[in-house]
Formats: structure tokens, C-alpha cells, sequence
């Protein structure tokens, strides 16, 4: 039972993920989570308001089980996997998000600070979580998918595009990490 609640090392989930991707390639399907959005978005009727949503959204039902299997798969993980310890920072990672008022780093997955009603429910807040999302979304389209689609299919398949966004998404998060995320969150 030990081997199930530790991390996975990348010899073991490396050639997992390899073995998907090669049975997606076989069946002619690409893998990528921003594609469900559309979808969803195209079942409840957006087509009426914009030609993007206008596609035959039943042949990405098979993907929408992805997104369930994330769900669920997440939820035994956190729920029945977990051995309920903290997740393993390095001491200098938890002194940058200590000075920033972040207390207890690694001790959930969603850090309270920014996730809990008190902290969404401010101007602060629900900045954050509006602007981030809009640039989340507004990135996703504008990059043609998001970082699993690009970095999991698009670099399985040897798509210059997708090499381009995911040195775009690490550029971006290395900037968010070490200007904008101080900048937000750092107490005076």
C-alpha cells in the first residue's frame, strides 16, 4: 500500500503517460483539457452566440470522460490515497511563501490564503481569481490549447507550436513566480 501513497518517479509514470498518448495517436485522438470547455460550453448552447462554439461537439464526448476521470480520479486520490502528510517543499520555497503570507505551504493543495471564502470573498480576491482566469482563458485560445494539450499531445507529436507554448508557459510562469506573485501577496 506505501508504493500507492507515495509519488509515482517519472521511469514509472513517464512511460504510463507515453503508453496513453501512443493509444490516443493509434485511434486518431488528441489529448488536451481546455478542448472540454469548448465542448461544454457547445452542449449548453453558445453556438447560438458564436461561431467558435458551432461544431459537432458529440464526437468530443469521449473526451469529456477525461475530464470525469480527472475528477473522480483526484477525489480517490485526496480522499483515499493520501497519507495526509505535507506536500515536500524546499525550506526556501516555504521562507519566500512565509514572507508573503502564505502559513503552513504544503499542507493542502489549495493554499486558504488565496482559496478559502474569506480570502475569495474580498476585492483582492476576487481580482485575482477573475483576472487569472481571464488570462487562463484568454491564453488558452490565443496559444491554440492549454499546457497539458501542448505539452502531453503537442510535443508527443513533434509540433513546433506547441515546443513555441511551452517555453511561452514556462517564460510566463517563471515571471508570475518571481515578479507578479510577490508583488500580489507580499505583507507589508
Amino acid at each position: 500500500m506505501d508504493i500507492i501513497l507515495q509519488p509515482w518517479p517519472w521511469y514509472v509514470t513517464g512511460p504510463l503517460i507515453t503508453f496513453v498518448m501512443l493509444l490516443l495517436f493509434y485511434f486518431g485522438k488528441s489529448f488536451g483539457m481546455s478542448s472540454n470547455l469548448r465542448t461544454l460550453c457547445s452542449i449548453g448552447g453558445a453556438g447560438k452566440y458564436a461561431d467558435f462554439f458551432k461544431f459537432d461537439w458529440k464526437a468530443q464526448r469521449w473526451n469529456l470522460v477525461v475530464v470525469l476521470g480527472a475528477i473522480l480520479g483526484g477525489f480517490i486520490a485526496v480522499n483515499f490515497l493520501s497519507d495526509g502528510s505535507n506536500i515536500a517543499l524546499s525550506p526556501d520555497t516555504l521562507t519566500d511563501l512565509e514572507t508573503m503570507g502564505f502559513h503552513n505551504a504544503g499542507a493542502a493543495i489549495l493554499p486558504p490564503e488565496i482559496y478559502d471564502w474569506d480570502a475569495v470573498l474580498t476585492v483582492k480576491g476576487m481580482s485575482v481569481l477573475i483576472i487569472a482566469g481571464f488570462l487562463v482563458g484568454f491564453g488558452t485560445r490565443y496559444a491554440g490549447g492549454c499546457t497539458s494539450g501542448h505539452a502531453i499531445s503537442g510535443l508527443s507529436n513533434l509540433q513546433k507550436p506547441s515546443l513555441v507554448a511551452v517555453i511561452g508557459f514556462f517564460i510566463g510562469g517563471l515571471i508570475m513566480t518571481h515578479f507578479i506573485l510577490p508583488l500580489i501577496f507580499t505583507t507589508s
